[in-house]
């Protein structure tokens, strides 16, 4: 096994992890209405917290999922309201 082999791999994760950084918080700015939930978890990926707002029996299921502020996107919490397992809702506040 070549020496540096343990030290290229690490560089790629560490790569690898700061480009799916950078990714996630460009795009929490770019999620609209009318996209499918999981377009929004390929795109900016899992929620930091999610909470059921409706989840009855014969009516559409509603929920939000909250991303935390974000080291690229500082201060700032998204909150993503889904009906029926698509967007209607995107709130980006300030949070200090």
């Amino acid at each position: 096994m070549n020496p540096l082999a343990p030290a290229l791999m690490l560089s790629m994760a560490t790569l690898a992890a700061s480009a799916a950084w950078a990714i996630d918080a460009r795009e929490r700015g770019l999620i609209s209405n009318g996209m499918a939930e999981g377009e929004v978890v390929f795109r900016i990926g899992k929620p930091d917290h999610e909470a059921f707002i409706r989840n009855q029996r014969g009516l559409p299921e509603e929920k939000s999922w909250t991303y935390f502020p974000h080291p690229r996107d500082p201060q700032t919490l998204t909150t993503i309201t889904f009906r029926a397992g698509v967007v209607v809702n995107v709130e980006r506040k300030i949070a200090r």
